[in-house]
C-alpha cells in the first residue's frame, strides 16, 4: 500500500471512530430526553417542540458548514462539532427540574439547537470525507459510503438502547455527564491522532457557492426533505409514546420496563437500518450497475416504501384499540420499513456523491443535509401534530403521504 493510499485509509478510519463516538451519544440522549419529559407530563407536541429547534439548526448548520468546511478545511468542522455537543451535554445537566415547564421548554430547546448545529457539523465532515478518500475503482466509493452510513446507524441505534438503559439506571443527570466525558476523551485522542489526508479548505471558497445548479442535486435534496420526514413523523413522537401508554402501568417498576422495551425497539430498529445500509451495494449490486441503473433502482425502492405506512396506519384504524396482536404487527411491519428506508437511504447517500464534483463535495453534501434537516424538522413537528390529533396511525397515514412526495422527486433524476 502506498503511503498516499494508507494516509487516506488511515484519515477514514480516524474519522469513522470520531464518527460513530458521536452518535452513539446523539442516540443516547435523543432516548434521554425524550423518555425523561414523558415523565414529567410534557404532551406529544410539547415534546416535539424539544427538538425542533435541534432540526432548525441543522438547516442552517448545514447550508454554512459546506462552506466552512471549503474555506478552513474539514478538520476543523469535525473537532467544532464534538467540541460544541460536549458543552451542550454539560450544559443540559444544568437543567433544574424546578423550572417551569415553559422554562424547561425554552432552555432544552436552545442545548438541543446548538446539540444539532454539533451534530451536523460532524456528519457533514465524515461525509465528505468518504468522496475524497474512497477509491473509485470497483464501486469503492457506494461500498465506503454505505459502510459508514451502516455502521453510524447501527451505533446510533445502540445509543438509544443505552440511552434508555442509563434513565432508568442512573438518572438524566449522571447519564449526560457521562457522555460528555466520553466525548471529551474522543475529541482529545481525535486531535491527537489526526493523520493527514483531509483537505485544508481554499481562501477563495464563497458562500454563495453553496447553492447547486445542478438539477439532479436539487431534485435528490427534495426527495431527501419527504424521505427522512416520512420516517420521523412516527419515529420521534408517535411510536415511542404510543408504546409507553401500551407498556407502562405507571409504577416505578413499570417506567423502567418500558424504557427498557422502548430504548430495545428503537435500538433494533435503527441498527437494522444501518445494517442494511452497509450491504445495500450487494443487495443492489452496485458494482455492476451503471449511474442511470442505479437511479432507476432509486425510483423503484421508494415506490415499494409508500405502502408499508398506508396499511400500517389501515390496520391500526381497523383495529380501533391497542392490543398485544396490534402492537407486534406494528413492529413487524416498522422493522419492514426499516429494512427498504435504508435501502432508499443508502441509494441517497451514493447518488449525492456520484452527482457532485470534488471541488463542490462539502457545498453539494452540505445542501443535501440541510435538505434532509428540513425534512427531520418536518416530520418532527408533523410526528406531536399528528399524534395529538389522530393517534399513531394518523402519524403513519402522513407518512405514506410524504412518501409520495418523495417518489415524485425522484422521478425527476436523470442518470
Amino acid at each position: 500500500m502506498t503511503d498516499e493510499k494508507s494516509d487516506g485509509l488511515a484519515a477514514y478510519i480516524t474519522v469513522t471512530a470520531a464518527y460513530w463516538a458521536f452518535m452513539l451519544c446523539d442516540g443516547a440522549l435523543r432516548m434521554l430526553v425524550l423518555l425523561h419529559f414523558h415523565t414529567l407530563g410534557f404532551s406529544p407536541v410539547q415534546l416535539a417542540y424539544l427538538f425542533v429547534l435541534y432540526e432548525l439548526a441543522g438547516i442552517v448548520t448545514n447550508l454554512s458548514a459546506g462552506w466552512i468546511a471549503a474555506r478552513f478545511g474539514l478538520t476543523s468542522t469535525l473537532y467544532a462539532g464534538l467540541g460544541l455537543q460536549v458543552l451542550a451535554l454539560v450544559a443540559l445537566s444544568a437543567l433544574d427540574p424546578a423550572w417551569s415547564v415553559t422554562a424547561s421548554v425554552a432552555f432544552v430547546m436552545a442545548v438541543q439547537g446548538a446539540s444539532g448545529v454539533a451534530k451536523d457539523l460532524s456528519k457533514m465532515s465524515a461525509k465528505s470525507a468518504v468522496k475524497l478518500l474512497a477509491p473509485t475503482e470497483g464501486g469503492g466509493l457506494f461500498r465506503w459510503v454505505a459502510l459508514l452510513t451502516g455502521s453510524k446507524n447501527a451505533v446510533k441505534g445502540l445509543g438509544f438502547f443505552v440511552g434508555a438503559v442509563m434513565l432508568g439506571a442512573i438518572g438524566f443527570q449522571g447519564s449526560l455527564w457521562i457522555m460528555a466525558a466520553l466525548l471529551a476523551v474522543i475529541l482529545l485522542g481525535v486531535v491527537l491522532k489526526m493523520p493527514i489526508g483531509l483537505p485544508q479548505g481554499r481562501k477563495d471558497a464563497e458562500f454563495r457557492e453553496v447553492f447547486s445548479d445542478n438539477a439532479n442535486v436539487n431534485w435528490l435534496s427534495a426527495a431527501r426533505v419527504f424521505l427522512f420526514g416520512a420516517r420521523d413523523v412516527w419515529f420521534v413522537v408517535g411510536i415511542p409514546i404510543y408504546f409507553y401508554a401500551v407498556l407502562s402501568d405507571g409504577s416505578e417498576a413499570g417506567n423502567r420496563a418500558a424504557f427498557f422495551t422502548i430504548g430495545m425497539f428503537m435500538a433494533l430498529w435503527v441498527i437494522l437500518y444501518g445494517g442494511v445500509q452497509a450491504v445495500a451495494p450487494r443487495v443492489l449490486r452496485a458494482t455492476s450497475r451503471t449511474q442511470a441503473e442505479i437511479v432507476a433502482a432509486a425510483r423503484h425502492w421508494v415506490a415499494a416504501l409508500i405502502a408499508v405506512p398506508l396499511v400500517l396506519a389501515g390496520l391500526v384504524a381497523w383495529a380501533g384499540a391497542p392490543a398485544p396482536l396490534l402492537t407486534g404487527a406494528l413492529i413487524v411491519g416498522l422493522l419492514i420499513f426499516g429494512a427498504l428506508f435504508a435501502v432508499n437511504s443508502s441509494l441517497h447517500s451514493y447518488l449525492i456523491l456520484a452527482f457532485t464534483r470534488d471541488e463542490r463535495v462539502t457545498m453539494d453534501v452540505g445542501f443535501y443535509y440541510m435538505a434532509n434537516a428540513t425534512g427531520r424538522l418536518i416530520g418532527t413537528v408533523l410526528s406531536g401534530l399528528s399524534y395529538q390529533l389522530g393517534g399513531v396511525a394518523a402519524c403513519l397515514a402522513t407518512a405514506g403521504v410524504m412518501l409520495a412526495f418523495s417518489w415524485l422527486a425522484v422521478r425527476k433524476l436523470r442518470g
